[in-house]
């Protein structure tokens, strides 16, 4: 299982820190990345990162102000983000490959965690 957390609101031009944290079972073989959905909106591609952290990839939305990474030895990644903008409110939802390498759709990861609210305000 996936278990995200760190959601909350922020202002607009603040940072916040989600952390995704597997449980029952290790994913560090495998490529994991963040999602989110906004109210009305299909799930979008924010980040990934490979098996070993040493690669990443970035939606262009995010890129410059989300750093997405991981720790192996905790099972957990982590998407630290900044310079939020109003449309960066959604749910975000972590995700596992049962691959090493990223893929940026939704029907590339296997497993997938509950959610977390993220909230800009302007």
């Amino acid at each position: 299982q996936l278990q995200a957390s760190g959601g909350g609101l922020v202002q607009a031009g603040g940072s916040l820190r989600l952390s995704c944290a597997a449980s029952g079972r290790t994913f560090s073989s495998y490529a994991m990345g963040w999602f989110r959905q906004a109210p009305g909106k299909e799930r979008e591609f924010v980040a990934a990162v490979n098996w070993s952290g040493r690669s990443t990839y970035y939606a262009d939305s995010v890129k410059g102000r989300f750093t997405i990474s991981r720790d192996n030895a905790k099972d957990t990644v982590y998407l630290q983000m900044s310079s939020h903008k109003p449309e960066d409110t959604a749910v975000y939802y972590c995700a596992a490959r049962n691959r090493p390498s990223y893929n940026n759709t939704p029907t590339g990861y296997v497993y997938w965690g509950q959610g977390t609210q993220v909230t800009v305000s302007s």
